[in-house]
């Protein structure tokens, strides 16, 4: 009886332990922090819009922005709250992107923070960088 409350207490330990290294590897590959000290402004013409489903399930819009100094591969945020800020965005349209620069899978990217289009601007970040579709929750990772 002592054997198999043992063998089941292992068990249960060996589970939790590799579930626990499995969620830190998951976070290693997650989406960096919004960092204030690598702030850029850059300005170009959208290449290229893609939606991509997120880890809470939710399509997240990336802009393919042409620049000067080459192609940036811009982290916009949800779609639904694009739209609901009456905003949308299509190839050829001229854009400056405020955002955090930060590299994702060995690719410089950039987490946007505001977008000026045609005269209006989508705030998609406070200056700290908390997402304004969160509700003022910083993400944790």
């Amino acid at each position: 009886m002592k054997l198999k409350s043992l063998l089941t207490a292992i068990t249960l330990v060996s589970a939790f332990a590799a579930a626990a290294l499995a969620q830190g590897q998951g976070r290693g590959m997650g989406m960096p922090n919004y960092n204030p000290q690598t702030e850029v402004t850059v300005k170009g013409t959208v290449e290229d819009v893609q939606q991509q489903q997120g880890m809470h399930g939710w399509m997240g819009t990336h802009l393919l922005l042409k620049t000067d100094s080459g192609t940036m591969d811009v982290h916009v945020g949800p779609l639904d709250f694009i739209t609901q800020n009456h905003f949308s965005f299509a190839k050829g349209d001229a854009i400056e992107v405020v955002g955090s620069k930060v590299t994702i899978q060995d690719k410089v990217a950039l987490l946007a923070r505001e977008i000026i289009k045609d005269g209006k601007t989508l705030v998609l970040r406070n200056a700290q960088g908390t997402p304004e579709w969160s509700g003022g929750r910083r993400r944790s990772n």
